[in-house]
């Protein structure tokens, strides 16, 4: 019996995933959060695929090893960024230095994330979820679209996540002062802000040859939340670890969505590794919030609302 829409995701999680021969080799790919989980696969998968690779991370040292390793597989030599995506403005200089190394991006995969168990507010006072799982992303994706716009037929990837489900996005309170607080109602919120500029952005590059689409990357081992204290790390590690696939998978879909020619001109999509998925209604293209998420991000990063 095929399940409802809105719970397709439990039988996706099952469904054999598509594959291409299709090649990476020559492609340039920023990827964000390459030291660990997802981001470091791709990295990796990417890497071997021939394509060369502009890693964004926030700690050097261990971006020195990975950088170090992904030469080694393919004899290409990445660039390195480095950026906390908690500050806003780290971001701004990132993408700055992108495009001060670039002269095209072909692949733009926005992987970096992160989940707490607590509040946590940034500079501008900004709850740290949204700034690095949705915001950071965002302004990295509009600042970056004008030179990806020179490139034929680039692609934008949005790791997201099922966890939108836990959460519409809570925009007219996003310092958690009239809200009680959770970790997996701020990565939700995060996720559903991130799906519904994902259509808007969608429409907004219609005719640009570049398209944008946002996948979950399957139930993986990642590092994520892992600064959430002793027991939540106890917990992670002995209880829901154990049950986690390898990254690899990630990796394996988001080639497909970056690569396979038979999605060249596929934009606004929703996908649970490569299967075509339907979104929570509350962060679908027929959320009434698409163009107040679209406002309210653009004022975050301090961006127009017009995207040039």
């Amino acid at each position: 019996m095929k399940l409802p829409d809105q719970l397709q995701f439990i039988a996706n999680a099952y469904a054999k995933q598509k594959r291409t021969g299709a090649s990476l080799a020559g492609k340039v790919c920023v990827i964000t959060g390459t030291t660990s989980g997802v981001g470091y696969a791709v990295a990796k998968y990417f890497s071997k695929d021939m394509a060369k690779i502009v890693m964004v991370c926030r700690d050097k040292e261990r971006g020195e090893k990975v950088k170090s390793e992904l030469y080694g597989l393919s004899g290409i030599e990445p660039d390195m960024i480095l950026a906390d995506f908690r500050s806003l403005e780290e971001v701004r200089r990132a993408a700055g230095e992108i495009l001060a190394i670039c002269p095209r991006i072909d692949i733009l995969i926005n992987n970096a994330g992160v989940f707490s168990t607590r509040l946590i507010l940034n500079e501008v006072g900004v709850d740290t979820v949204l700034a690095v799982n949705h915001l950071a992303s965002f302004l990295m994706t509009r600042l970056l679209i004008p030179r990806m716009a020179e490139s034929a037929h680039a692609r934008i990837l949005q790791v997201n996540s099922e966890g939108h489900r836990f959460s519409k996005f809570i925009y007219d309170d996003i310092q958690w002062k009239h809200h009680r607080y959770s970790g997996y109602r701020s990565c939700g919120s995060s996720k559903t802000a991130q799906l519904l500029t994902v259509w808007k952005l969608d429409q907004l590059l219609s005719g640009t040859g570049i398209t944008i689409n946002a996948m979950h990357p399957g139930a993986v081992k990642s590092n994520i939340g892992h600064s959430n204290g002793l027991l939540y790390t106890f917990f992670s590690r002995v209880i829901i670890t154990p049950f986690l696939k390898d990254p690899t998978i990630s990796a394996q879909a988001l080639h497909y969505l970056a690569a396979a020619p038979e999605l060249e001109t596929v934009s606004g999509y929703y996908y649970n590794l490569t299967t075509e998925e339907q979104p929570a209604q509350h962060a679908s293209l027929g959320s009434s919030l698409i163009e107040e998420a679209w406002k309210i991000s653009s004022r975050l990063v301090g961006l127009p609302e017009d995207q040039d």
